[in-house]
């Protein structure tokens, strides 16, 4: 054989060899990576790609113990693996022959955080629309035992089996350019648990609840269509199901804790529908992981002055606030008292982040000792011309921390309302009007822009509700 021979013979054998060894590589999805956080005493799913039929070996090294599985003709696989309690920094080995290791890898508490802008803002505020207090924040953010995942704001007709995102470092520079109401609300946990959190944000600004629920769960609900996957050119963001497809989907069984929701804005005119979807769109999820009912927390939308276009945004945060009564293992937090006139991203996400993690800590986590809800109203009595309200979550009463209560209203039968006088007693509030003789309903706050001064004495604010159900 000629010597030209042999060194073609050779290449191609090198080449084969190559290519089989490249085949062999192990794929992971985007939410598998080093400095990535797995949920603290589950059974873990992780998944990926492999060769077609290889056997996949998977290596914890909390425990030194060994997971395998056989990759699928189309060579797809998973396995569980079962976590300890919160530690680290661990790793993670996963071969089929090649072997890919994950590093710096956590255990603690997961959670997924989504919605639209007010969830989106980062840390560095939007432009001419800051951050309260950020820049110390973000200067004193350094923790290692909190890190952060963005995914990439994309949208598709098809599930997806991935996004795009990486883990990181919770250090200024990355915390500057993650969601502010997240990244509050991850500190306040991981501070009172005192073990590792993850954080996941999926969200996109200006976007409705609808694209966010999965085929099956738009399903459940006949007012919203489904598209057509068969349309040309481009699509909306809001077009039903796209952004689960992509920026959901492609992490549903990854283990959590809970998943935190900041969004409604841009659904504030259908109130009625909305009441429906919210819980619609927990169960969907829910249904989706297939880990069971997780914890669900959300932010009423803040007061906002919309302008005369549309619905008084009230009955958008009186859906809400109805939604927390619909299915276990959810609730909402109240940022009545952080709502800006003119600006519809309120700076202060402090609030809004750490009134989420008063929930979870008392809610998921099982804490004490403090509160973690505003007022809610429980009773509505009238005495004459006078109503009186009791509430729940005021075991030691209310305050207006020195401001006086004048977001009340009160109407008789005729259906006006007319502004009332208001004011704390032992049992609760007393509400009256000269111009009301016989009252039958009550408003405190609903209207699109106010801030609210009612609260409990640990300082948390009661939303904005009424006694009737009037259209308007």
């Amino acid at each position: 054989m000629k010597k030209s021979q042999i060194t073609y013979f050779l290449f191609v054998f090198l080449f084969v060899i190559s290519a089989s060894s490249s085949k062999a590589e192990i794929t992971l999805p985007a939410i598998f990576g080093d400095h990535m956080v797995l949920q603290q005493q589950t059974d873990a799913a992780i998944w990926g790609t492999a060769s077609a039929n290889k056997t996949v070996k998977v290596t914890t090294s909390w425990n030194n113990k060994n997971y395998s599985t056989k990759a699928d003709s189309d060579g797809k696989w998973k396995v569980k693996v079962s976590t300890p309690v919160a530690g680290g920094p661990f790793s993670i080995s996963i071969s089929d022959g090649k072997t890919k290791k994950l590093n710096n890898v956590l255990i603690g508490e997961v959670w997924v955080c989504s919605g639209q802008s007010n969830m989106q803002m980062t840390m560095s505020g939007y432009f001419n629309q800051p951050i309260l207090n950020a820049n110390e924040d973000i200067a004193t953010s350094a923790n290692e035992s909190i890190h952060l995942f963005t995914v990439k704001r994309e949208k598709s007709m098809e599930v997806s089996n991935d996004f795009t995102g990486e883990w990181l470092e919770c250090v200024p520079e990355n915390v500057a350019d993650f969601s502010a109401a997240a990244y509050y609300f991850g500190r306040m946990i991981q501070k009172a648990l005192d073990v590792p959190v993850g954080l996941i944000c999926s969200s996109w600004g200006g976007t409705r609840i609808e694209p966010w629920m999965s085929e099956s769960g738009v399903k459940n609900f006949d007012f919203v269509n489904l598209p057509d996957k068969n349309m040309t050119g481009d699509f909306s963001q809001q077009t039903p199901t796209v952004l689960f497809n992509k920026m959901i989907a492609p992490m549903v069984g990854y283990a959590i804790a809970g998943g935190l929701w900041y969004q409604g804005e841009a659904n504030r005119n259908q109130p009625k529908e909305y009441e429906k979807l919210l819980p619609g769109l927990v169960e969907n999820w829910r249904d989706e992981w297939g880990i069971g009912d997780f914890s669900f927390y959300y932010v009423q939308i803040a007061p906002y002055d919309y302008g005369q276009a549309g619905m008084n945004s009230a009955f958008i945060r009186e859906a809400m606030l109805n939604a927390a009564d619909d299915i276990p293992n959810i609730g909402m937090a109240c940022v009545i008292d952080a709502g800006e006139k003119y600006c519809i991203h309120p700076a202060n996400k402090e609030a809004a982040g750490e009134r989420l993690a008063y929930l979870a800590l008392a809610k998921t986590y099982g804490k004490s000792g403090f509160e973690y809800s505003g007022p809610v109203l429980k009773d509505m009595t009238v005495e004459g011309q006078v109503v009186k309200l009791t509430f729940d979550h005021a075991k030691n009463g209310l305050t207006t921390f020195g401001k006086k209560l004048e977001n009340f209203e009160i109407a008789g039968n005729n259906k006006r309302f007319y502004p009332a006088e208001a004011f704390i007693t032992r049992q609760g509030i007393t509400v009256f009007s000269p111009q009301v003789g016989e009252p039958v309903a009550v408003r405190y706050a609903f209207k699109d822009f106010v801030v609210g001064e009612l609260y409990n004495t640990e300082g948390l604010p009661a939303s904005s509700f009424r006694t009737d159900d009037w259209e308007n």
